[in-house]
């Protein structure tokens, strides 16, 4: 088999911690809200389905990020908008790469050309990115809230191939620790995965 010529990597929990309970904490702290874990299962409750909605593009991303607040909204007095950005300020804060993240991509940089197809947000993927030092790491980053599609989406995919100049599909791999969004998205877009969240 032919050497890759690309690796596509996921973002959240393949190449970044996205620790969400530690985010919701600090960011409701900075509203004086001691937000405890019983909230913590409350906000799954309603963010769950709807991740599931937009992975199967029944809902955009805008939708998403402001409904999973609405009920704090109320709480609070504040507008959706408000508390999903502070969400993704907080989880910006709070960010760092997985264990041997750096590692590899430092080893993997110039051998192969390198990028992230995700379904984060924007506001959060780019700061991270720099924050980390890996923007420069990446020829392609692939944001779903831009495209207007979701992992596992064929679209997605074929959005990347573009973006990357249509290489040849045996030769991207696409690696991720969703095994829907990320491998059989992957698959069914005739790209071979890895399935390894600690690589």
């Amino acid at each position: 088999m032919k050497p890759y010529e690309w690796i596509l990597f996921d973002a959240d929990e393949t190449l970044f911690e996205f620790d969400a309970l530690r985010g919701l904490k600090l960011m409701f702290s900075r509203f004086g809200i001691n937000f405890s874990d019983a909230d913590f299962s409350e906000y799954q409750l309603v963010n769950k389905p709807l991740w599931v909605q937009y992975q199967n593009g029944e809902i955009s991303a805008t939708q998403l990020q402001y409904q999973r607040f609405q009920s704090w909204a109320e709480r609070l007095d504040e507008t959706p908008k408000t508390l999903n950005s502070a969400f993704l300020s907080a989880m910006a804060d709070i960010c760092a790469p997985l264990q041997g993240a750096a590692n590899l991509l430092n080893t993997l940089r110039g051998k192969m050309k390198l990028g992230i197809i995700t379904n984060g947000f924007t506001e959060l993927q780019q700061v991270r990115l720099e924050r980390t030092g890996f923007r420069d790491h990446f020829d392609v980053l692939i944001i779903s809230e831009q495209v207007g599609v979701a992992k596992p989406h064929p679209e997605i995919f074929e959005y990347a191939l573009s973006a990357m100049g249509h290489p040849s599909r045996e030769r991207v791999l696409m690696v991720g620790d969703n095994p829907d969004s990320d491998i059989l998205g992957g698959l069914n877009a005739g790209l071979h995965t890895w399935y390894s969240p600690e690589y």
